[in-house]
């Protein structure tokens, strides 16, 4: 889970980032999320700043960049989070990056204490607007985090280039946007008459439960999988591996690759509520 050390003696500029971006398959107009770690670059000329703005070169003014601006807090104040959250201050727990395009005049940022994103650029408003208010999906961040009306589903449904600059898919948000897709499907196999009751067990905010889990571990040997398929490609900036995958076709395969074989994914827990609901069939 730890990031790329990076190697000082390489210099990274703008340009470089907005090179790699195109190599990699980007294009102008896509919308372009990433996960990252500063340091695995090398020395980057120009800081943080340098990379949004490769980035949006790379997307041009048509396009959009976003980063996830994830909020932690110690396990014994969990039960404050909601309450101390502000979507105009609160920081990025998330890196260097996510905190410096936060705090961007331009920068727009979804609504929501645990799980919120930031974006700029043309379509920076549409990505992060109503975050959680329809289409509520189970899930222990809460039913708004990963819902049908958040960025998560948007970057799914626009299949952008979901990328991530010396980091792997241990550090993968997108997992728990699958996980709580996974859970809704469950539901929705589940027998009528024992949703309400199946749909009560399920992990939530502050609440134990059973919940489709991908293991960190198991991330890794997704991710490879992705890349036989070729969903994932990699190349480099400066000393950092990059790695990109477009968001549709992630989550698409993701899920399909899980639910086959859930033996082998998920925990006796969640394989036993799947048995009891009735919607225990994936195939």
């Amino acid at each position: 889970m730890d990031p790329e050390r990076g190697d000082k003696s390489v210099q990274v500029t703008r340009e470089d980032v907005a090179r790699a971006a195109r190599e990699i398959g980007v294009m102008p107009g896509n919308t372009l999320f990433f996960h990252s770690s500063l340091s695995s670059m090398g020395t980057v000329i120009g800081g943080p700043d340098a990379v949004i703005d490769g980035f949006l070169d790379a997307v041009g003014p048509e396009g959009t960049v976003a980063v996830p601006t994830l909020c932690n807090w110690a396990p014994d104040e969990q039960h404050l989070v909601f309450e101390r959250w502000d979507p105009a201050t609160t920081p990025s727990y998330v890196g260097r990056l996510t905190e410096t395009l936060r705090r961007r005049p331009e920068a727009i940022r979804s609504d929501h204490a645990t799980h919120s994103v930031a974006a700029i650029g043309a379509r920076a408003e549409e990505l992060t607007a109503g975050h959680g208010s329809g289409g509520l999906r189970p899930g222990p961040f809460s039913a708004e985090a990963f819902a049908r009306e958040s960025p998560w589903e948007r970057l799914r449904a626009w299949n952008a280039a979901y990328c991530f600059i010396g980091v792997n898919f241990t550090v993968c948000t997108m997992v728990h946007y699958v996980e709580a897709n996974l859970a809704e499907r469950a539901l929705q196999r589940a027998a009528p008459e024992r949703r309400e009751a199946m749909a009560a067990e399920l992990a939530g905010w502050m609440k134990p439960g059973p919940f489709p889990w991908i293991r960190i571990p198991d991330r890794l040997v997704i991710e490879e999988l992705l890349a036989e398929q070729g969903i994932v490609r990699y190349g480099t900036i400066g000393s950092a591996t990059f790695r990109c995958a477009r968001a549709g076709a992630m989550v698409e395969q993701w899920i399909a690759i899980v639910e086959a074989e859930p033996e082998r994914w998920f925990s006796d827990e969640w394989l036993d509520w799947l048995e009891r609901s009735g919607g225990g069939d994936l195939k």
